[in-house]
């Protein structure tokens, strides 16, 4: 890679609170509030505050119960259509600017941008560059942004992540001997990206607390610890990356999974939390066919409400390769039953098909063949063709007017979260 390449990260600041803001005419900077589904009672997750609530010493993603009641402040509930017609328009102002194979959308409120030739083409520092897009962002729709300039993708992740929140104007910048300078005695370690809790209480096992431990420790060591995983630690303890966006876009994996979870409105009792298995089961059931894939293997994982321990989990290799509810259905609700306490109250629950196979390795044992696999087939292509015609809710199941399902309004959000367009904030 070249060593004068230049790249950029920026991160939209408290984003779906700075969207609220934004909409309501408000500064994020002096404005208390918070994004959080208040129907979910006060024990429900925030999704954002603003930063004039962080300062406050409020924290992020915390709970509504949590934020001090002397505080006063605006509740509002999640947009998630709104917030991703922003991220549109925000994605806009970088294509005037930018090609968008140069362009790598991290998340909704994130991107790496890869600015190497345009700064020649522009006749233009990556510093200058930098203040002109977010003062276009801030200009245009009102949304406060930070930014990490770096020699690598790497560099310029940290230099967003730790080096900009004390910058004055939320802009870093890093190359290796600058990260080597400034940052090899930072601590935590679990600032650094892709350092996990995990991660770090393995490295300190060894006395490594620091990326300056970790560049100076035994390689053999760490490669017997971390195995493969241990050359990206090295090569990041010495602000070293050679992954390109290129390199990004061009990336398949080996092995493909459908998954969901949900955390629940409240606690819910065994054979509620069934039902809720039973449409998830079926809704992941469709996305199997709608891709033309095939399963055999099932995760399930429950989390209980009563904070008494951790939650359980099983999975089950079928004796089957398949995406039929009927078959599936089947071993999940035997696992189901066999994994979780039918004592305890139920919060979260979810589910994986993993080792995915395409259309030719669809494999029935002499059970399944007997019953009538082509019609269900026939019913499953009908079900999905109209739903994606007609929206997710044109065709329900009586399972899911059950009182404590949740597959219809689950339909209506994005993300897990609410879509809607309700304006309305409660002091």
């Amino acid at each position: 890679m070249e060593k004068n390449r230049i790249f950029f990260v920026i991160d939209m600041k408290s984003f779906f609170a700075s969207c609220e803001c934004a909409d309501r005419g408000l500064d994020p900077m002096r404005t208390k509030l918070v994004v959080a589904d208040e129907s979910r009672t006060s024990q429900t997750v925030c999704l954002a505050i603003t930063p004039a609530l962080k300062a406050c010493g409020v924290r992020n993603r915390c709970r509504l119960f949590e934020i001090p009641s002397n505080l006063e402040y605006m509740i509002v509930p999640p947009r998630m259509k709104r917030y991703i017609e922003y991220a549109s328009e925000i994605y806009a102002i970088y294509l005037k600017y930018i090609d968008k194979d140069d362009i790598h959308v991290y998340s909704i409120d994130e991107c790496f941008l890869d600015v190497t030739t345009y700064l020649e083409l522009y006749h233009i520092k990556p510093k200058d560059f930098a203040i002109k897009l977010l003062k276009e962002i801030k200009d245009t729709l009102q949304i406060p942004a930070s930014l990490g300039i770096g020699t690598n993708m790497y560099l310029a992740k940290i230099a967003l992540d730790i080096t900009a929140k004390s910058s004055k104007d939320k802009i870093g910048y890093l190359d290796e001997e600058l990260y080597k300078k400034t940052l090899w005695d930072h601590k935590p370690i679990t600032d650094f990206w892709q350092v996990s809790r995990g991660i770090s209480t393995r490295l300190e096992k060894y006395g490594i607390y620091t990326m300056k431990d970790l560049a100076h420790y035994d390689e053999d060591i760490l490669y017997n610890e971390f195995g493969i995983n241990a050359e990206l630690l090295i090569d990041h303890a010495w602000g070293r990356e050679t992954c390109l966006i290129s390199d990004v876009k061009n990336y398949k994996g080996k092995s493909r999974s459908i998954s969901s979870s949900q955390i629940l409105p409240c606690n819910y009792s065994y054979e509620e939390a069934k039902v809720i298995l039973k449409e998830m089961i079926q809704n992941g059931c469709y996305d199997l066919a709608r891709q033309n894939y095939y399963t055999q293997l099932l995760h399930i994982f429950v989390g209980y409400g009563d904070n008494k321990g951790e939650g359980d989990k099983g999975t089950v290799r079928m004796s089957v390769i398949t995406n039929l509810y009927s078959i599936i259905i089947e071993y999940a609700e035997k696992l189901f039953d066999k994994v979780v306490n039918k004592k305890r109250p139920i919060r979260k629950i979810g589910y994986d098909f993993s080792e995915l196979k395409k259309e030719d390795m669809e494999q029935y044992d002499f059970f399944s063949i007997k019953k009538d696999l082509s019609k269900e087939k026939k019913v499953v292509n009908s079900v999905i063709n109209i739903k994606d015609k007609h929206g997710k809710n044109s065709l329900v199941k009586g399972l899911d007017l059950n009182e404590k399902a949740t597959q219809i309004d689950r339909n209506a959000m994005i993300g897990g979260h609410k879509s809607g367009e309700n304006k309305n904030a409660k002091k």
